[in-house]
This record gives C-alpha cells, sequence and structure tokens, in this order.
C-alpha cells in the first residue's frame, strides 16, 4: 500500500532528531510534576480531601501518582505531586475525566461551601525522560 510520504524520507527526519525514532516507535512514558499552594488554614482538610476523594476518584481515571510531598517555599505551604503516565494523550483524557467527574465536582463544591478555599494556585509541569539521564542511561555491549 503506498503511502503519501516515502519511507526514505521519514528515516532520514527520524535520523536528524535524536531519540525520536524510539518515540515515534514507542511513546516514552511522562511524568507529570504538580504543586499546589494551599493556604495553611486549610492545610489539614486539603490533605484529608486530596486522601479519601480525589486519589480515588482519580484512580478511576487512570491516574497513576507515584509520590506525594509536602513543601514550603517562600513562606507558603505546598503541596507537591507525581503522577506517572503512559503519554501526553493519556494523562490529557484522564485530567479531562477527572475534572468532569460529577462525584468530584460534588465533593469540591460541598468542602468549598464548608471550609472555603482550598487551593490558592496551581503549577504543572510535564516531565519527558532523556535518554542519557542516569536512572535510563544504558550500559553498552
Amino acid at each position: 500500500m503506498p503511502s503519501s510520504v516515502p519511507a526514505i524520507a521519514i528515516a532520514a527526519i527520524l535520523a536528524l532528531a535524536p531519540g525520536t525514532a524510539a518515540r515515534a516507535a514507542d511513546p516514552a512514558p511522562l511524568q507529570q510534576l504538580r504543586i499546589y499552594e494551599i493556604p495553611r488554614a486549610n492545610e489539614g482538610v486539603f490533605h484529608d480531601r486530596f486522601r479519601d476523594h480525589a486519589l480515588r476518584i482519580m484512580a478511576r481515571h487512570g491516574f497513576a501518582v507515584r509520590s506525594i510531598w509536602r513543601s514550603e517555599h517562600a513562606d507558603k505551604v505546598e503541596f507537591v505531586y507525581l503522577l506517572d503516565w503512559p503519554d501526553a494523550r493519556a494523562m490529557d483524557a484522564a485530567w479531562a475525566a477527572f475534572l468532569a467527574d460529577p462525584e468530584w465536582i460534588a465533593i469540591k463544591k460541598e468542602t468549598a461551601a464548608r471550609d472555603g478555599k482550598y487551593v490558592e494556585s496551581v503549577a504543572a509541569r510535564t516531565l519527558e525522560p532523556v535518554a542519557w539521564s542516569p536512572d535510563r542511561a544504558k550500559t553498552a555491549d
């Protein structure tokens, strides 16, 4: 079956972009770092809501939470967590489904009415692996 782009052209493009050939055949897994600035007054209830509700609902939508931390930066309390994703498409679809989940919407509405603001700001970073990272580097044969 003929292709609109000759195979030799595809091979040349892939040769010019280091690491692209591996991604074209098998998309590299991603990680996502999320940093929430949370009000000190609501830190406890934020943790309760995330632990008791968000994690469960996220799991239902395919989230894989690797680790969770608490941090203080510039006199602000931060809630930081790391997610594993197979690719950007899965990440985007899971976030859309989670944010539209009727149970999550109801929980957010109920807890905000009871306790006020839970999150001041959110920073999200998608982390793409590099082949030469010490945790990914392969030994030469």
